[in-house]
């Protein structure tokens, strides 16, 4: 009876009869020098489930590298990522802080995969490009989170009643980014 599967035999002076899958999808068997062919084609069939498992789970593993390879960037579409990113905070954050009525120093556009938005005590900020492809309400709260520190170099109550006088409705967007701010490392 034919396996779904080729493998190779490998002769030695070991004792037992070994299987392995290797991530490349061989499947090579070791065995004793004097082991018959028809011993070992049994003795795969009787693995044949866990063989199959392994290779399935390195299939899956095989197939999701190179989606994660079709997702990577190249430098030049990360550059005109940054780039739009870096207009879209600057237009963000000059609009906000004349409402809220503080200052900042420079702006910096980053990749970060644990912050969305930072805000240093000498005033510069900074934001992550990948916010650009987020609904437009968390690109604004994250604006204005990030511009309230200049107030409030905290998290306290007054914090975060500087974002609620501009928006009112920021809980959603915050929530927003809480329950899917991930999907944004999967889109681009």
């Amino acid at each position: 009876m034919k396996q779904p599967f080729d493998y190779e035999i490998i002769y030695s002076s070991r004792k037992t009869v070994a299987i392995q899958v290797s991530p490349d999808g061989r499947v090579v068997v070791r065995a004793p020098k004097r082991c018959s062919r028809s011993f070992i084609d049994a003795f795969v069939r009787q693995k044949e489930s866990w063989i199959q498992k392994h290779l399935s789970r390195f299939e899956q593993q095989k197939a999701e590298s190179q989606a994660q390879r079709q997702l990577s960037l190249s430098d030049r579409e990360r550059a005109g990522y940054i780039a739009a990113a870096r207009d879209i905070f600057s237009s963000k954050t000059a609009f906000y802080a004349r409402i809220m009525g503080v200052s900042y120093k420079r702006i910096f556009i980053r990749e970060q995969k644990t912050r969305w938005g930072s805000c240093s005590s000498n005033g510069n900020l900074n934001f992550n490009w990948r916010l650009i492809i987020a609904p437009e309400e968390v690109l604004d709260y994250v604006v204005v989170h990030e511009l309230a520190h200049r107030r409030e170099m905290n998290h306290s109550k007054a914090f975060y009643s500087i974002i609620e006088s501009v928006l009112p409705d920021y809980r959603n967007a915050r929530k927003w980014l809480r329950d899917n701010g991930q999907s944004l490392w999967t889109v681009i």
